[in-house]
């Protein structure tokens, strides 16, 4: 077993980089065509090159892998697929000794439906009241108890041969939890202190808001308040008996929480709940300087009331890649509007991409780095006969699923399969290897060797807030310690601020020295 991580805290989470690893795209050790912990130790002294201080793993948990892991049946093993629970402990020390903290998912909300209390309870044992089985609607029961929808389409209901239905908010091999009972609260403080003892650093929580239900589970109508499921108030209480199991190791928190409501969300990031929450505003904001100004001050405003530092995202597991979403016309992200075929302009959104990079790193704050955004990956067309995500089955193919953002690395050009290991599970592009880690390397104008300068750089901005400078309209500029990062959206080039270096630009500037359009620069005051 690791050593346990110190029960001290230094703040290192306050301003850290930390890579997303997606581990079954990442990089295949042993050659089957899935990414595994041998792949991910062998890739250790990249990210050590890269500069981020950390690594979120999504979940690499024994697993049916009916909606990419976070169907999970075991919580204390790691599925076969990935690798064993020992090599799980020597990559969390491999990675600490090259000073890489590790954040592990946790998915609160449900488990899978081959996970031992739910097999339990479908024989009838009395695990049955760990979940959420009611007897159905209509005369003989057979509509829904109530009208609640799937995240992933349709009835958040299946019904069992016995005439029970039972609640699944995401895909029917995942049932919820019953957050009432004493014994799902206890098993998940167990489980965050079996993995806090294997020395990992923090917890990354999925669908943070949804965990609590009313305990009468009544229809979801227009203008119900509080919502029957999302935000519930109850959620709070779990989370700080949570927060006092993570203060005994000095581990952290990062909760996945989508909430309009500005109050609503600073809650979950009081002193004695989680540590930080995603920040899902900057991420889906359409590439406009006011609305990113706007975005970037509503988040500092929110966070600031209970202390707790921003996060910054541009891309995750779940949503369609940068370069591709900043070459459409619409930048904003949106389930509902990916569609096949949406017509892209790559180099634009790679030149987009570049510059949203220096902003994001730019910031005060936790920067999130999804696997592959550090190469400049466009979303991946899949075949529609190859495509796994059940967003896509669930909703009778109109939403082309999130397998896009998923296609395996490329590692080496020269290599078969891009240097990925064996033919991978989700078919690599036509080109892919032009992306390649090992020819990005080389180059000193590639999106590889940006990220890896930027992360180096960072510390100059110290950490204080941001203080915006005036600037054309289109223009974003601000001042942290004795830098300046300035981002060009207007439609014609830009004189540069005064200042006594240029640290790092996005693109070339133009002959006279001024900002082309949708380029970044970092600057020393």
């Amino acid at each position: 077993m690791g050593q346990p991580t110190p029960a001290t805290d230094d703040g290192w989470w306050r301003s850290a980089v930390i890579y997303q690893v997606y581990v079954r795209s990442f990089a295949d050790g042993d050659g089957d065509g899935t990414g595994d912990l041998a792949g991910v130790r062998a890739r250790l002294p990249y990210l050590a090159e890269l500069g981020v201080d950390a690594l979120w793993f999504n979940p690499w948990y024994r697993s049916p892998m009916k909606d990419g892991g976070y169907d999970v049946a075991d919580y204390r093993a790691v599925d076969p697929a990935f690798g064993t629970l020992a090599e799980a402990e020597k990559l969390i020390a491999e990675a600490r000794e090259l000073g890489i903290r590790t954040l592990v998912d946790i998915v609160p909300n449900h488990v899978s439906d081959q996970h031992p209390w739910f097999r339990a309870a479908l024989a009838g044992g009395p695990e049955r009241e760990l979940f959420h089985f009611r007897p159905g609607r209509g005369e003989h029961g057979e509509l829904p108890p109530n009208d609640w929808q799937s995240e992933f389409g349709g009835p958040a209901w299946t019904r069992l041969p016995d005439g029970d239905w039972y609640l699944h908010l995401f895909a029917p091999e995942q049932p919820d939890l019953n957050w009432a009972h004493p014994a799902v609260r206890q098993e998940h403080e167990d489980i965050l202190r079996f993995w806090f003892e294997r020395g990992v650093a923090g917890v990354r929580i999925d669908s943070a808001a949804l965990l609590v239900k009313h305990p009468e589970l009544p229809d979801v109508t227009e203008g119900r308040d509080p919502h029957p499921y999302v935000d519930r108030d109850e959620l709070h209480d779990v989370y700080r008996a949570w927060r006092a199991v993570a203060d005994e190791y000095g581990a952290v928190f990062v909760g996945e929480v989508w909430l309009p409501d500005a109050e609503r969300f600073a809650r979950y990031l009081r002193p004695d709940e989680l540590h930080t929450a995603f920040n899902f505003s900057f991420m889906s904001c359409p590439w406009d300087a006011a609305r990113l100004r706007r975005s970037i001050d509503d988040t500092l405003a929110e966070h600031a009331p209970v202390g707790a530092p921003a996060t910054w995202v541009l891309c995750n597991h779940d949503v369609t890649r940068t370069v591709t979403r900043y070459g459409r016309a619409d930048t904003g992200f949106d389930f509902a509007t990916k569609a096949f075929g949406t017509p892209t302009d790559l180099a634009l959104g790679t030149r987009r991409a570049r510059a949203a990079a220096l902003l994001s790193l730019a910031l005060p704050g936790v920067v999130y780095v999804y696997q592959g955004e550090e190469l400049g990956l466009p979303e991946a067309d899949i075949p529609l006969d190859r495509i796994e995500d059940p967003m896509h089955a669930r909703s009778g193919g109109a939403d082309p699923g999130r397998d896009g953002c998923r296609v395996p690395l490329p590692w080496a050009a020269g290599e078969p399969h891009a240097g990925f290991g064996g033919e991978p599970w989700l078919p690599q592009p036509d080109g892919w290897a032009a992306y390649a880690a090992d020819r990005q390397a080389e180059d000193p104008g590639s999106m590889l060797r940006l990220y890896r300068e930027a992360v180096r750089l960072r510390p100059v901005f110290g950490d204080g807030p941001p203080t915006w400078l005036p600037a054309p309209d289109g223009v974003l500029a601000f001042a942290r310690a004795d830098a300046l990062c300035v981002l060009n959206l207007s439609d014609t080039p830009v004189d540069l601020p005064a200042h006594s270096a240029l640290l790092l630009a996005g693109g070339p500037l133009d002959t006279a020295g001024r900002l082309p359009r949708d380029t970044a620069v970092w600057l020393r005051a």
